[in-house]
This record gives structure tokens, C-alpha cells and sequence, in this order.
């Protein structure tokens, strides 16, 4: 059981960067379940439909919906699968590629325009050292 000094940090860190997110999301331009797609993609290289389902953690045919829109917006392109003639995989585009890269610098923009606005060098340097810290704890 956590000591109620660690189940106090927890909460105010859940809050914080719940309302943090939020303040990012603000900055996107293409919807979230679009953007993780193009993101699982652009990590792990092309994938099928399915594949893509199972790394979202979504149905397969929310998934392929979003893969539908995605290719009308020419975000992704469909190829056949190398050795599994019945499958077919999505993989990004260049226009994908462009439009993910600048999905996440207005959000890297934004949020780095805040540091620098909000925060002083000694409170950037603990940031800097907090962030290694929410890496460990995302990871456990």
C-alpha cells in the first residue's frame, strides 16, 4: 500500500498532467486516433489493418475506418503483404510523414514556448530532470 505522501504526489501529478495533455491536444489539427495511427506507423514501419487494430487496442473495424480516412486524406498508402497474398499492408506517405513531423512540432512548439514563458532556468533544470523520472515511472 503507498504512503499517503506518495498517494498525494500521485494525484497531483495524475491531475496535472491530465490537464497538460488536454492543453497539447489544443494544438492539433489532425484527431487523436488519426495521429496515433500515423504514429504507430511511422515507429514500427507498415503494418496490416489488423496488426494496426491490435497496437490501438480498438476494433478491427474502427480500425479500418480509420485507415479508410486516412488513405482518402493520402496520409497512408496500401501495398501487398510479401508473403500473405490474402493481406495488404498500410504504411505512411510522404504527405503522412509531413503532416505527422508537423503535427508533433506545433506540439513541441507549443509546449516548448510555455517552458521557456512560464518557467525559470532553475525550474527548466528540474523539469529536465522530472522528465527522466515520468519516463521511469511510464515504463514500470
Amino acid at each position: 500500500m503507498p504512503t499517503s505522501e506518495a498517494a498525494a504526489i500521485a494525484a497531483e501529478l495524475r491531475t496535472a498532467m491530465g490537464k497538460l495533455t488536454r492543453r497539447v491536444k489544443h494544438e492539433d489539427r489532425i484527431p487523436l486516433g488519426q495521429v496515433a495511427v500515423l504514429g504507430a506507423l511511422d515507429r514500427d514501419g507498415a503494418m496490416t489493418t489488423s496488426d494496426l487494430a491490435t497496437d490501438q487496442r480498438v476494433r478491427p473495424q474502427s480500425m479500418a475506418r480509420a485507415v479508410g480516412l486516412l488513405m482518402e486524406q493520402n496520409l497512408i498508402t496500401r501495398r501487398a503483404h510479401p508473403t500473405d497474398g490474402r493481406k495488404s499492408l498500410v504504411e505512411l506517405s510522404e504527405a503522412g510523414r509531413a503532416a505527422l513531423d508537423a503535427e508533433r512540432g506545433r506540439r513541441v512548439g507549443w509546449l516548448a514556448q510555455a517552458i521557456e514563458a512560464e518557467l525559470t532556468d532553475e525550474e527548466q533544470t528540474l523539469l529536465a530532470h522530472s522528465a527522466a523520472l515520468l519516463e521511469r515511472l511510464a515504463t514500470r
